[in-house]
């Protein structure tokens, strides 16, 4: 998701938001471990997404 739609959301919003990233975190951690990630790239993906998410949820305190 761009940065730009992750500012227009609110708090509550970003928080599910990373909920969702953790789990899809989690989904790709467990395919990495048995070998079946096809896409290495998603992972980095993810993490950054995750970064830029907690980055705007401190930012909104």
């Amino acid at each position: 998701m761009e940065l730009k739609q992750l500012r227009q959301k609110s708090a509550d919003e970003l928080n599910s938001h990373l909920l969702e990233l953790r789990k899809e975190q989690f989904a790709l951690r467990m395919q990495k471990a048995t070998g079946q990630l096809a896409k290495t790239h998603e992972a980095r993906r993810v993490r950054r997404e995750i970064a830029r998410v907690n980055t705007l949820l401190g930012a909104k305190k």
